[in-house]
């Protein structure tokens, strides 16, 4: 018996495009001798939709989709994933499901059980849990029961059942129930090492219930959410039979009476990071109806990095770069970024921002007068070159990308209004370490400097003042990151992360300098979450709050607050 995973690519709310795919994949696997094919978790909306699903009309037209595509598809069985409304009085006013089409009509449905709540899930928002997984659980295929859930519910092993407190275990009821495989349309989204987690939680599911389990998982990127597929089948011993492509599209076929299919290797480590990247990108100017980009060129090695990925994601013709020359930059870095542009083959502009600095200046001067120079005289450059980037933006309908890392977003060393200015943080979650990594990485790849190795070597500045490096306001980039990601992926507090071997004086500065920078990150554009723990809506911290993290102890020295 022959099955077909459905690994596609939806747009948010585009119900007649989603639909029309639906049916062109469909076709395909019933070419393809296919009996059933599934598709992933709320496939006729997109996910997430978030609050789009506030809207009456929109669950009407994905309900009206079904009927398209049971009439569009007889003759092969569709799984589906759909919203369907709630029709008791109390609850959330909508089911997460996924229906079984066959001979042009809903047969039956299943609701979602496990609705998560944490990280960047929030569908306790919008759906009241499902009921017994008898309810369109059991599907029953050429004499084969097959057992549906719905991402979350599939989610529960042992180990995460009881971090999560999830009261039920929907896949243990299905094996209970008897059936012969399991069946889980999934939209997971991507992490660095998440394929690898998501496989061995899958292949232990598969274990422990002795039975084969097939996974249909979502690709492509929503806003901040990029969605890498890699879509499986596992045998009952949690070995891998069937996989498919990891970031983008793929018709998987699978034999489930002899368990074999096409293995697609899967993309891992720092090449699933730039995959997931070059994926995000294009998606995002895609689906928001960009066709070209526009980002500043400083030479350095943040710019090089999102200007290259932006090649790989539009092409070169797509992509502009602007060096915004300060009297503070090096000729150097006028030198690097133009050997840039010309590796890449892209636009190359160049727009000295001297005599538009001065004239902040000078208008400010009477203001000014009687304050020395600081740091406000810096950013008034970046905020220059913010500027004349979004107008250029404005001007030609480029999307401008913002180049900063997540180092320098989690501290603050960034300019609300100047290099924060833009549509997309490209690598906004990749720490700063990570980005030399990926240049390294691209440049490998290549067989050649795509990234100038003078960009790799020098010391990284924002040339916003004479001599200028990073290290002169911040630690090492190898100690900065390290306690980042203590810090905010892992939730580590101050004493954890001195007992672990940091300078306390470090350590207290860091933490302050990210819990004082939530303003500026909550104004900064959407970005592509790459790591556990992004900023956006996977981290929702207060601006005005009184909490700091000053915890030291055993004789380590106490923060005093407000310091």
């Amino acid at each position: 018996m022959r099955i077909a995973i459905a690994q596609i690519n939806p747009v948010v709310g585009d119900i007649d495009g989603n639909t029309r795919k639906i049916v062109e994949y469909s076709a395909r696997a019933g070419d393809e001798g296919a009996a059933l094919v599934a598709f992933p978790e709320l496939t006729t909306i997109g996910y997430p939709p978030k609050d789009l699903l506030l809207k009456k009309s929109l669950i009407q037209e994905n309900l009206d989709a079904l009927d398209v595509i049971a009439a569009e598809s007889r003759g092969i069985d569709v799984v589906v994933g759909y919203a369907e409304p709630n029709p008791r009085p109390v609850g959330r006013a909508l089911f997460n499901c996924a229906a079984l089409l066959r001979d042009g009509r809903m047969a039956s449905r299943y609701r979602k059980v496990l609705l998560p709540t944490y990280d960047v899930f929030d569908e306790g928002r919008y759906f009241e849990p499902g009921g017994t997984v008898q309810e369109g659980g059991l599907l029953s295929l050429d004499g084969c029961t097959l057992g549906l859930s719905v991402c979350e519910d599939a989610w529960n092993d042992d180990q995460l059942l009881q971090r999560m407190l999830y009261p039920r275990n929907p896949v243990t009821e299905l094996c209970e129930l008897g059936v012969d495989v399991l069946l889980n349309i999934s939209a997971s989204p991507f992490t660095e090492s998440k394929h690898q987690f998501r496989r061995e939680m899958f292949a232990a599911q598969a274990r422990r219930c002795k039975r084969p389990l097939v996974l249909v998982n979502q690709v492509g990127a929503n806003d901040e959410l990029v969605f890498d597929g890699n879509s499986l089948v596992l045998d009952k011993d949690g070995r891998v039979v069937a996989h498919a492509k990891g970031f983008e599209e793929d018709l998987l076929i699978a034999d489930l009476d002899t368990l074999s299919g096409r293995c697609e290797p899967p993309v891992e480590g720092v090449a699933a990071v730039h995959d997931a990247l070059v994926l995000g990108l294009r998606d995002y100017v895609r689906k928001c109806g960009f066709n070209t980009v526009v980002l500043g060129l400083s030479g350095g090695i943040d710019s090089a990095l999102v200007a290259a990925l932006a090649v790989e994601a539009l092409g070169p013709d797509r992509v502009v770069g602007v060096a915004l020359p300060s009297r503070y930059s090096s000729e150097h870095s006028v030198a690097d970024a133009r050997a840039l542009a010309e590796n890449l083959g892209i636009g190359f502009q160049i727009i000295p921002i001297g005599e538009v600095h001065g004239s902040f200046e000078h208008t400010l001067a009477p203001m000014f007068a009687g304050h020395p120079p600081d740091v406000t005289e810096e950013n008034l450059q970046a905020r220059t070159r913010g500027v004349l980037l979004m107008a250029l933006s404005n001007k030609f309908n480029h999307l401008l990308l913002t180049t900063g890392n997540k180092s320098e977003l989690a501290v603050g060393y960034a300019t609300l209004y100047g290099d924060m200015c833009g549509g997309l943080a490209v690598i906004s979650d990749v720490p700063k370490t990570t980005v030399y990594e990926l240049s390294r990485w691209m440049n490998a790849r290549a067989g050649r400097a795509i990234i100038p190795e003078s960009t790799l070597t020098k010391p990284p500045s924002a040339e916003l003042r004479p001599d200028q490096v990073d290290q002169d306001s911040l630690p090492p980039y190898e100690i900065l990151d390290e306690i980042l990601e203590r810090y905010i992926e892992n939730d580590q507090g101050a004493s954890e992360i001195v007992r672990a071997g940091f300078e306390p004086e470090v350590v207290r500065r860091v933490i302050r300098l990210v819990d004082r920078s939530e303003y500026k990150r909550r104004q900064a554009p959407p970005g592509l979450k790459v790591t556990g723990r992004a900023f956006g809506s996977g981290r929702r911290m207060p601006i005005a709050q009184g909490y700091e993290e000053v915890h030291f102890r055993h004789g380590e020295p106490a923060v005093t607050p407000g310091a």
